[in-house]
């Protein structure tokens, strides 16, 4: 199809992503289920067969629901014993500091990778203190952190590790989840993500014992019919879970299509001075995000208005670079701060159709002319 913004049916809004939606007739089986029951949250039979079916997924022991990725983080921290510092990248979602600051822990930002905008091990090395408890790196776009390298400096400092895998859904690395590493990962399953349950989060791990804590701290430190520690309210109810269960069947279809649309861009974007993340032949990708980095902060805002005007709404995942917060008085991460200022993810979803793509494609071409 020739590129003509004359043509009204071109200009329909485009996102930075849609989520994907089952059947309703589908879902209306698991909602009849609820209204049978009356069981509508409290550790429901839903959430339970939700857990038992990400855990087989993903190949871990334990998944622990939560109502959305933030709360997965704090409570992570908290299960942990974490109260110190934490070694963090200043390149994510603001929720990964913020969630720190609110378990009143101390964010030490180390600086990213120019590869593939995960925390540099290196960098990590040169903040650890005497008061340094955990790193909480970040499979950033589902992209993975170096987690033997960051295996090898946990143990030798004697550290927790966390990683933030909000996107890395659906992504292995050899053959494993990304979920599993780390002493616990969280997931986002939010509208937004791949996977998702309209809101909700969880955390993932082999540890039994913190399995269970966690499972504790979500339900206001309960274990059986008595409070044992001080928890919060973080349960996930059965009508997310309903949903993730009916989404979990479509997971592979819709990293597939978004296989596609990922090559499109890739073919088309192909003469342009961007750069993409890189990563290891051993990733099967989850695409995730189709983020692009452009010379300059200039030219981004310049191709971002173009988009805009052709009513295309890509968004800078991830800015500003968290260091650069007020309210976290941190030193300078050059790197972080560089991406930060050039970076635009592109819109990407399943249903996204190849002549949208292709209007995105030229939209982004026309900006360098």
């Amino acid at each position: 199809m020739k590129y003509n913004t004359t043509i009204t049916r071109e200009l329909e809004k485009i996102l930075v992503t849609r989520p994907y939606l089952p059947p309703l007739q589908e879902y209306g089986l698991y909602l009849k289920e609820i209204w049978r029951t009356g069981w509508l949250t409290n550790n429901g039979i839903l959430v339970q067969k939700l857990e038992r079916a990400l855990g087989k997924f993903l190949g871990v022991k334990h998944v622990v629901l939560v109502a959305n990725g933030t709360l997965a983080l704090q409570l992570a921290l908290q299960g942990l014993g974490i109260k110190k510092q934490v070694i963090t990248t200043p390149f994510s979602f603001v929720a990964t500091t913020n969630a720190i600051l609110w378990q009143g822990c101390k964010p030490v930002f180390a600086d990213i990778n120019e590869s593939d905008f995960c925390l540099n091990p290196q960098a990590v090395k040169r903040h650890i203190t005497p008061s340094t408890q955990a790193i909480l790196p970040v499979h950033v776009y589902g992209y993975p952190c170096d987690v033997a390298a960051i295996s090898k400096i946990a143990k030798k400092h004697k550290l927790k590790v966390i990683y933030d895998g909000a996107h890395a859904f659906g992504a292995t690395l050899n053959g494993r989840s990304l979920l599993s590493f780390g002493d616990v990962s969280i997931v986002s399953l939010h509208a937004t993500k791949l996977f998702h349950t309209a809101e909700g989060g969880a955390l993932v791990t082999n540890n039994s014992k913190l399995a269970k804590i966690l499972a504790s701290l979500r339900d206001f430190g309960y274990e059986g019919q008595k409070p044992v520690r001080p928890g919060i309210n973080a349960k996930m109810s059965e009508f997310h879970a309903a949903l993730g269960l009916c989404n979990l069947k479509a997971v592979n279809a819709l990293i597939n299509q978004r296989r596609k649309i990922v090559a499109f861009y890739d073919q088309a974007l192909r003469t342009l001075p961007l750069v993409r993340p890189k990563f290891k032949r051993s990733l099967q990708y989850n695409n995730a995000y189709y983020p692009i980095v452009f010379p300059d902060s200039q030219t981004m805002q310049r191709a971002k208005a173009v988009l805009e005007k052709q009513y295309i709404f890509g968004r800078r995942y991830f800015y500003p670079s968290l260091n650069t917060l007020s309210y976290c008085k941190a030193k300078r991460c050059p790197v972080s701060e560089s991406v930060a200022s050039r970076v635009l993810c592109l819109p990407l979803y399943h249903s996204l159709e190849p002549h949208q793509v292709r209007r995105i494609a030229l939209a982004v071409i026309s900006s360098f002319q």
